[in-house]
């Protein structure tokens, strides 16, 4: 199967109409000609595989729009920063871009707030296989001392086994797994019980997400506060690639590291998560998520 349907070219062109903002311009541009677009598509690691869930260094990333969730109590740890903005990629599935199917967007489906993304919705049937794999983030605010917030709203996806993405990728056009929208409790908190993302070639293995000021506003690219990626120690991803399913997975890693990543070449520390488990046994991840509102 192929890693990667679409292709190098159509990756572009999606992403140059997506608008991406000028940090992440400046950073494919200064990447160098033929080297920078190379990087364009899903792949694996360095030597950086700490997790750190929470930082002193500042990030100057800004965010804009409403926000009506609440900030109760403190998030674990006595500092925070704004986790870096990231592109959505080609395959967001919340309205700002299309399919071969019209107007991908995801939000709008029936079912789609759940905290279980390994099987399709609204009248899909197909079902995610792989690793078990469960995140668990919690959002908090930079401006008031790492206050939780509660009420606000993730939407979170990522490729499949094969690399590939529902209602976008060849084979699975007609699929929305491994995607939802989950808001955040009291304590700020979001869980998805999900599938470990493979590696496809020319990116280092990532979820991406996305923050809305409330679940009533998660209905639309329009309405997000944030953008943001994050991904997984170099161990982990080894041990988790050699499960079943997963075999172009370790190809696609050896290709890559974070240093050569587009999106992780500039740093881990704020976009790396905890992780305990085991590939037999399913992993749970955990990172704080950082955002200025």
């Amino acid at each position: 199967m192929d890693s990667h349907d679409h292709g190098l070219a159509h990756d572009l062109t999606t992403l140059l109409n997506t608008s991406p903002n000028r940090r992440q311009l400046l950073r494919w541009l200064s990447a160098g000609g033929a080297t920078a677009l190379s990087v364009m598509a899903c792949g694996g690691g360095s030597t950086s595989a700490s997790s750190t869930t929470t930082s002193t260094s500042t990030t100057s990333s800004t965010t804009s729009g409403t926000s009506t969730g609440t900030s109760t109590g403190t998030a674990t740890g006595t500092s925070c920063a704004v986790i870096p903005e990231e592109t959505a990629g080609p395959y967001p599935g919340d309205g700002s871009n299309s399919s071969t199917n019209g107007i991908a967007n995801a939000l709008l489906l029936s079912g789609i707030v759940r905290s279980d993304i390994r099987a399709s919705i609204a009248g899909a049937s197909g079902v995610a296989a792989g690793v078990p794999l469960t995140i668990k983030l919690q959002v908090v605010n930079t401006k008031s001392s790492c206050a939780v917030l509660s009420g606000y709203a993730v939407y979170l996806w990522h490729c499949n086994r094969d690399g590939l993405y529902s209602m976008y990728s060849a084979g699975v056009t007609g699929e929305n797994y491994l995607r939802g929208v989950q808001e955040t409790d009291s304590s700020g908190n979001v869980t998805f019980t999900t599938i470990f993302p493979g590696c496809y070639d020319g990116r280092i293995p990532h979820v991406h997400f996305e923050i809305y000021p409330s679940l009533a506003k998660a209905n639309s690219a329009s309405n997000k506060i944030k953008t943001s990626q994050f991904t997984f120690p170099m161990a982990t991803l080894n041990e988790a690639y050699q499960s079943t399913g997963y075999s172009a997975s370790v190809t696609n890693l050896a290709k890559i590291s974070y240093a050569t990543d587009n999106v992780f070449s500039d740093g881990t520390s704020l976009q790396m998560v905890s992780v305990t488990g085991s590939a037999a046994l399913g992993y749970v991840v955990t990172l704080t998520v950082g955002v200025s509102v």
